[in-house]
């Protein structure tokens, strides 16, 4: 059964991404896990078995806290809960906590919530930026107002480099949960000219898992965020998926140029980041 490490930090925003979680797990069986990052400093004169004590205590009382928080969650939803586990881990700094955790067991994806539109952390916030450009284990950034609905179609935007591989990964994905995949691409004018045909034959061979090429010549008067933002527009996807490390070339014209750092991006769907080794 495939693992989901949902990360929370109490927040209001952070409901989003147990909401997708749970509409995740709702379509397909996945075990899910509601993380809780904490560290206790110990501020005071407290000796170390007094200080361990008192953190044993707070340590408890979290606990209960993310019980109840990952229940009222799953209440709101009207969603029995099932397949689940609530953790809590102590360390310094909240992003590699959760990364490390989710390597050393093995999770396959990492769900966490988005703070809204601005720049790269603006976006995601700090640690969920962080997260998307250093974790190994596969990221969903879930913007902070989602709402469930049914995952029923996905976006894939490549720019084509290692398309079999990706798009298996993408298969993967999508088939348990039955969604439909439209693979998005931007043709720029000085790029050499795509081999349609060879990618007309992945897709075909690939056409029982409800596969679509879209490939659109890009706007230059807009961002290459503006041009997505109008396909997500017209598609209304359940949510998008990107690979960094494509030679991050894709990745980076969208959120690490120094041309999108003045553009606003506004998440408006769940967005799953591979992270190529």
């Amino acid at each position: 059964m495939d693992k989901i490490l949902v990360t929370t930090d109490f927040s209001s925003n952070s409901k989003a991404a147990l909401r997708f979680a749970i509409q995740l797990a709702s379509q397909h069986k996945f075990e899910l896990t509601f993380f809780h990052s904490y560290y206790i400093a110990n501020l005071t004169s407290l000796s170390n078995p007094a200080f361990a004590d008192y953190e044993r205590k707070e340590s408890n009382k979290i606990q209960k806290k993310l019980n109840q928080f990952v229940e009222s969650v799953y209440r709101d939803m009207d969603v029995v809960s099932i397949n689940k586990k609530c953790v809590i881990n102590s360390a310094v700094l909240t992003d590699s906590n959760i990364r490390e955790y989710a390597q050393e067991n093995r999770f396959n994806f990492i769900c966490i919530s988005t703070r809204g539109s601005g720049k790269l952390k603006k976006i995601f916030g700090t640690n969920t930026s962080s997260l998307i450009a250093h974790s190994i284990v596969p990221v969903i950034a879930v913007p902070h107002n989602y709402s469930r609905s049914e995952i029923k179609s996905v976006i894939y935007a490549s720019d084509l480099v290692n398309l079999e591989n990706e798009l298996e990964k993408v298969i993967d994905f999508t088939k348990p949960l039955k969604a439909k995949v439209e693979i998005l691409h931007f043709n720029y004018p000085a790029e050499i000219t795509t081999n349609k045909n060879t990618i007309d034959q992945l897709v075909k061979k690939n056409s029982r898992h409800n596969i679509k090429l879209h490939i659109e010549n890009v706007n230059l008067a807009d961002s290459l965020i503006s041009n997505i933002e109008a396909v997500i527009k017209r598609s209304k996807p359940s949510m998008m998926i990107m690979f960094t490390q494509q030679n991050r070339s894709f990745f980076d014209k969208i959120f690490f140029s120094s041309n999108s750092a003045n553009y606003s991006f506004n998440a408006k769907v769940p967005l799953l980041v591979f992270n190529k080794i």
